[in-house]
C-alpha cells in the first residue's frame, strides 16, 4: 500500500503515476481480483487502471446489484469483493448491498469517488489495508473508502510510493479448552440432540470437521438455507425434511455459525422446548447469548472449534444410538413430509404448482452447480426441494431477507466458477417479483457472456397473483391504479424476451414436458445465458402450515403437524 509520500505535481524529475493507478495497484497488492461497479466521474479512471493490472472489472447496470455481486464474491472467495461507485446517488444505491453484507457477515469494500479537496488535506492511501483487515477479521462485513476526485487525477513520483504487503487471512482462534470439554459432556448427555449448521460454518470452510463429527457421533443435523451443502443434503443424517419437529423437540442443539434470529425463530418456545440447551459456536463474541442464554458458549473459528470437539470424542469415543426413539420420530416425520411433497409434485393439472416445477428442476440439476434463489414461496419451497451437495454453493436472500440480490449473486458465482472450474453451471431461481428488482442485469450477463441459467417462476404477482382472465375482469371498466390488488403483476409477462433482447436464449413454458425440454437444452449449451419463464398457478402456495403463530401454547408431538418448509 502506498504511504503518504506524495511529490508535488510540479516536481517532474522522476516518473509520474496517477492516483487512479496507485489505487488500482493498492487493490492488486491486497489480492483483490474482482471489481463491480457503475462508472462515472471520478472513478472511471480507477476502473481502467484496475483492468490494466489484470483485475476483472464488471460493469453493472445498478450500484445495488454491483454491491450484491461484490459481497457474494467476498463470501465465495474469503477475500473482499470491491464495489466501485460515484458519490451521492451511486453510494446511496450501494448502501443496500453494504447493509446486506453486514447482516450476512460477508467481506465487502465499497469505494466511492467524491468531490475534490485541497491538495494540502490529502492523506495516504493507507485506508486499503485497513479496510481489507476490517472486512475479513472477526465478523466479516462492509467497509467504505472515500476517494476525492483529485486523489484520482493527481500525478505523484512513482518512487515515493510504497505498497503494503497483502493483508494476511485472519488469525485462527480457538475456544477455551474447559468450555470445549463441557460442550462435549452436554452433547453426550443429550437424549434428543441436533446440530444446526449455519452459513458461518460454510464461510469458515468447516465442512470436513463437521462432517466427521456428524458421522463419528451419528448425530442428526439440520442446515440453515446457506448452510446447505456443508454436509450434503442427501446425507443419511440430514433431517431437513423434519425441520420443525427437529427444532421443536431437541433437548440439546449445537449451533455451528448459525444465529438465533428470525430464520431460527429466535430460539424461543413454542418452536423450541422451554428448557432446550444451546451450545453456541461463533467467531463473534457479541453474538453469543443473543435472545437465549446458551448452556455453553464456544468463541472461536468455527472450523477450529469443530476440530476441538472432534478431539474430545477421539479421546473418549461416543456415538448417539442410531436406533433411538428420537431418530425413529425424525425419520417418520421425514417420510410423511416427503410423501406429501411428492404428492403435490405429481399433480398433472395445469398451470403447474411450485412442487411440480421444483421436482422437474431437481431431476436435472448438476450436483456441482451453484444455486442462487430469491422470492417468497419460490425461495422457501425451493430450498426444501432443490438439493445442495457442496459447501458455499447456495446463495439466497439471507439474514436480511433481501429481494433483488439474485442476479448480482449469480453474476458473482459465474465469475468465480469460470476461474475455478470452467463448465460449472450457475442456476438462478427467481420469483417473478424478485426478478423485477434487477432484471436489467440480463444485459450484464449477456455482455460478459456468462452462461447463467435463470429460472423465473412466474405466478403473476407478489406471493400470489391472478390469471389473465380475472385480471381483465378487474380492470375492464376501471382504472387499474385504483382497483388492481397491490400484490398483482401483469399476467403472463414474457420475461424471457428480456433475455432474448440482449442475445441470450429465452423459453416460455407452461407444462412439465416443456420445462424438462427447455432445461435439458440450456444445460447442454454452455455458450450462452438462458432464461426459462415458467408459468405456474397464480394462487399456488406452500402446503398448509401446522403451527400458525409463535404465540400458540406448546402442544404435544402427537398433535403437532409441522411443515418442513417453514422458515
Amino acid at each position: 500500500m502506498p504511504e503518504s509520500h506524495f511529490v508535488a505535481p510540479s516536481d517532474r524529475s522522476a516518473e509520474q503515476v496517477s492516483g487512479a493507478k496507485v489505487v488500482a495497484q493498492a487493490l492488486k497488492a491486497q489480492d483483490v481480483r474482482y471489481v463491480f461497479g457503475v462508472v462515472g466521474i471520478p472513478v472511471t479512471e480507477i476502473a481502467l487502471a484496475a483492468q490494466e493490472l489484470g483485475i476483472r472489472y464488471i460493469g453493472m447496470r445498478n450500484e445495488q446489484a454491483a454491491s450484491y455481486a461484490a459481497s457474494a464474491v467476498g463470501y465465495l472467495t474469503g477475500r473482499p469483493g470491491v464495489c466501485l461507485v460515484v458519490s451521492g446517488p451511486g453510494l446511496i444505491h450501494a448502501l443496500a448491498g453494504m447493509a446486506n453484507a453486514n447482516m450476512n457477515c460477508w467481506p465487502l469494500i465499497v469505494i466511492g469517488g467524491s468531490s475534490e479537496r485541497n491538495q494540502e488535506t490529502m492523506g495516504a492511501f493507507q485506508e486499503f489495508p485497513q479496510a481489507v483487515r476490517i472486512s475479513i477479521y472477526g465478523r466479516p462485513g462492509a467497509c467504505y473508502v472515500d476517494i476525492p476526485a483529485d486523489f484520482v487525477t493527481v500525478q505523484v513520483n512513482v518512487n515515493s510510493i510504497k505498497y503494503k504487503e497483502c493483508c494476511m487471512p485472519p488469525p485462527v482462534t480457538m475456544a477455551e479448552a474447559s468450555a470445549v470439554c463441557l460442550a462435549a459432556s452436554v452433547i453426550r448427555s443429550a437424549k434428543q440432540p441436533l446440530l444446526v449448521i449455519g452459513k458461518g460454518a460454510a464461510y469458515a470452510h468447516a465442512e470436513e470437521n463437521i462432517r466427521k463429527l456428524v458421522e463419528q457421533c451419528k448425530l442428526p443435523f439440520l442446515p440453515t438455507p446457506m448452510g446447505k451443502g456443508v454436509v450434503p443434503d442427501n446425507h443419511a443424517n440430514c433431517v431437513s425434511a423434519a425441520r420443525s419437529r427437529a427444532l421443536q423437540f431437541a433437548d440439546v442443539i449445537v449451533l455451528f455459525g448459525a444465529r438465533l434470529n428470525w430464520i431460527l425463530h429466535f430460539g424461543l418456545p413454542p418452536r423450541y422446548q422451554p428448557d432446550v440447551k444451546f451450545i453456541q459456536i461463533d467467531i463473534c463474541a457479541e453474538e453469543l447469548g443473543n435472545n437465549v442464554k446458551p448452556a455453553v458458549t464456544l468463541l472461536g473459528d468455527i472450523n477450529a472449534v469443530a476440530k476441538q470437539l472432534l478431539e474430545q470424542f477421539d479421546k473418549i469415543p461416543w456415538q448417539y444410538p442410531p436406533e433411538s426413539k428420537w431418530w425413529k420420530r425424525l425419520r417418520e416425520k421425514m417420510k410423511s413430509n416427503e410423501a406429501a411433497s411428492k404428492e403435490l409434485a405429481s399433480k398433472i393439472s395445469l398451470p403447474m404448482n411450485y412442487y411440480t416445477v421444483f421436482y422437474h428442476v431437481q431431476e436435472q440439476l448438476p450436483k456441482d452447480c451453484f444455486l442462487v434463489s430469491e422470492g417468497a414461496n419460490t425461495m422457501d419451497i425451493g430450498r426444501t426441494m432443490l438439493q445442495n451437495y457442496l459447501p458455499r454453493h447456495r446463495l439466497d436472500a439471507g439474514t436480511f431477507g433481501t429481494m433483488g440480490v439474485g442476479l448480482g449473486f449469480a453474476i458473482a458465482a459465474a465469475l468465480v466458477a469460470k476461474d475455478r472450474s470452467p463448465g460449472q453451471r450457475v442456476i438462478c431461481v427467481e420469483g417473478d417479483s424478485a426478478f423485477g428488482f434487477s432484471g436489467m442485469e440480463m444485459e450484464t450477463i449477456c455482455r460478459y457472456n456468462l452462461p447463467i441459467i435463470v429460472l423465473v417462476v412466474n405466478n403473476n404477482g407478489v406471493y400470489q397473483g391472478f390469471d389473465a382472465d380475472t385480471w381483465k375482469e378487474i380492470v375492464k371498466f376501471q382504472d387499474p391504479v385504483t382497483v388492481a390488488p397491490p400484490m398483482c403483476l401483469l399476467p403472463n409477462s414474457h420475461y424471457e424476451q428480456v433475455m432474448t433482447a440482449f442475445g441470450g436464449k429465452g423459453y416460455f413454458v407452461q407444462t412439465p414436458e416443456e420445462l424438462q425440454k427447455s432445461l435439458k437444452q440450456t444445460l447442454e449449451d454452455t455458450t450462452k445465458p438462458s432464461l426459462i419463464n415458467i408459468m405456474i398457478e397464480p394462487q399456488s402456495t406452500r402446503k398448509a402450515q401446522g403451527l400458525a403463530a409463535t404465540s400458540l401454547p406448546l402442544i404435544s408431538e402427537e398433535t403437532l403437524d409441522l411443515d418442513f418448509q417453514q422458515c
